[in-house]
């Protein structure tokens, strides 16, 4: 289905006698002409905003401020490629929340399948999920109205051995529902089982049997618009000798057809394969990876760690294509660094953001969309509990993570597949970062918070190295690898960092420098000071 983009003029007046209220209060957000999601032509955008008020606007994943462009009022802004727009309303001295919305614009050929793959949804009750997923399922409509399939990759729900397995039904009734609202009616459903899914058999009791049609081991074989796309159990892989075998065997068979050399084949796994996506964090199963080795038309893709599809690790490609598909509950990032939270800085790696693909196969090429179903800013504590239930309306749903992935499969052999693969080790970014603002490092809030102006990268910043120490007797004051938010969306333009107390009249160095997911860091920034 197409949607065609219109045209709203911008409205850009002055109140003729503002009143008292009105001076004062924050402007309403501006309001966006045309909805994100995916279309086949360019899209005319326009914004609209309150009298009085000014819009300005971002296409870069961030916060707009008065530093940028204003969109001149009766023009639209014309989105040729994949773009986040964000846009905030100016009035006087205030501004409103801003607002952001994601647009995925491909052209009229049609793609062989669309496939929606997400895992990690740890549904426990219709309380806490009704909401998101009446949300979350809008989202996936705004981008493919009818996907061919659905992959939920494992973790339906969060059993840990304590007898939760009747909650596969509580997952069933919400997806059925939603489903049957959007008109999803000839969209496959295709689950495969995760660690915290309890047994097979509440899965098969639980779900319709299309869904989850295994023979018995939890691993099964499906087409997609006659795509192969294989279910593999990770929870027994290594241990279970009949499945590698299926396994293997249905690989070469489709492989030793020469019509198939070009043509995709989807594997869906709960568990990340060792050595491949996102460095091989919370990898298993490296018979996996063996069986996978002969075979570079493979599309692996996995679940399980919770790690954010933002980070360009989370495609990687050697011996087959490898993926990452993130988390529709909550999103973790490596360990070793520390988030800013209201109480200061915390050893966090979790954030309330929600995360799937959209996945096109075309004839010649596979395109992996990355879309935020809610990457709204907050803390993953509240009031000290931990909690990742965050209810919509979310500001963020449908927004981009990143870039599209295209994997393209080049050559008739294996080897010559492999060696024109493009997210490979060898082919990783090596363009560090860079600060762009002419004074980066400020201290605010009477000297006890270090403000950083966000570096600029071709593809995100990841965190910063800060480290502060008084000259004088070389003592730290403190030293952190400080992410940079860049999970939420829009991203914050500058971090507020949390300093310990310092001492009266002692003279202070802060060292910054911005890094990238693959450790390319920047020049280093300094600020001097005195406590």
């Amino acid at each position: 289905m197409r949607r065609t983009p219109f045209v709203i003029a911008v409205a850009s007046l002055t109140l003729l006698f503002p009143t008292a209220a009105h001076a004062t209060a924050p402007p309403a957000p501006p309001s966006f002409g045309t909805a994100g999601g995916r279309y086949e032509r360019p899209v005319s955008l326009a914004l609209r905003a309150e009298r009085g008020a000014t819009i300005r606007y971002t296409l870069d994943g961030t916060t707009p401020t008065r530093a940028d462009r204003v969109l001149v009022p009766g023009r639209a802004l014309r989105l040729t490629k994949d773009t986040n727009v964000t846009a905030v309303a100016f009035r006087g001295g205030r501004s409103s929340v801003p607002v952001s919305a994601g647009y995925l614009v491909r052209g009229k050929e049609k793609p062989v399948a669309r496939l929606v793959v997400m895992s990690d949804v740890h549904i426990g009750s219709h309380e806490k999920s009704d909401r998101k997923y009446e949300s979350f399922f809008d989202t996936i409509g705004s981008v493919f109205p009818e996907p061919d399939a659905i992959l939920s990759n494992g973790d339906m729900i969060n059993d840990n051995g304590d007898g939760r397995g009747g909650d596969h039904r509580i997952v069933s009734e919400i997806f059925r529902a939603n489903l049957e609202r959007k008109g999803m009616d000839d969209t496959q459903v295709l689950l495969s089982h995760g660690n915290h899914d309890a047994s097979l058999a509440d899965m098969r009791a639980h779900y319709p049997r299309a869904w989850f049609p295994d023979s018995g081991g939890g691993y099964y074989e499906s087409t997609v618009r006659g795509l192969h796309l294989f279910t593999v159990n990770t929870e027994t892989y290594d241990s279970d000798r009949a499945q590698r075998a299926w396994l293997k065997k249905r690989l070469a068979e489709i492989a030793a057809d020469p019509a198939n050399v070009r043509t995709p084949v989807l594997v869906q796994g709960h568990r990340p394969a060792p050595g491949t996506a996102m460095d091989g964090q919370q990898a298993s199963n490296p018979r996996l990876t063996e069986d996978l080795a002969a075979h570079p038309q493979v599309i692996y893709f996995s679940g399980h760690s919770h790690l954010n599809i933002n980070d360009e690790r989370s495609v990687h490609q050697r011996d087959f294509t490898a993926v990452n598909d993130g988390s529709m509950s909550y999103v973790e990032m490596d360990h070793g660094y520390q988030a800013i939270t209201e109480k200061g800085l915390a050893d966090r790696f979790e954030a309330p953001t929600a995360q799937a693909m959209f996945v096109e196969v075309y004839r010649d090429r596979t395109e992996i969309a990355r879309v935020n179903m809610a990457a709204d800013k907050h803390d993953i504590y509240t009031g000290g509990t931990w909690s990742a239930d965050w209810q919509p309306p979310y500001a963020s749903a449908g927004t981009l993570a990143g870039p599209a992935w295209t994997v393209r499969l080049k050559g008739s052999s294996p080897q010559q597949i492999k060696d024109a693969f493009t997210y490979t080790d060898a082919r990783r970014n090596t363009t560090a970062p860079k600060f762009t603002d002419r004074r980066p490092l400020a201290l605010v809030d009477g000297g006890r918070t270090l403000r950083v102006r966000q570096a600029r990268d071709d593809q995100m910043v990841h965190h910063y190295r800060v480290d502060i120490e008084n000259t004088a007797t070389g003592t730290k004051l403190l030293s952190s690898k400080v992410l940079s938010e860049y999970y939420f969306m829009p991203r914050p333009n500058s971090l507020d960092i949390p300093l310990p107390a310092t001492e009266k009249g002692a003279r202070y160095v802060t060292r910054v420098r911005a890094v990238d997911a693959h450790g390319n860091a920047s020049r280093e920034t300094t600020l001097r000071f005195r406590g």
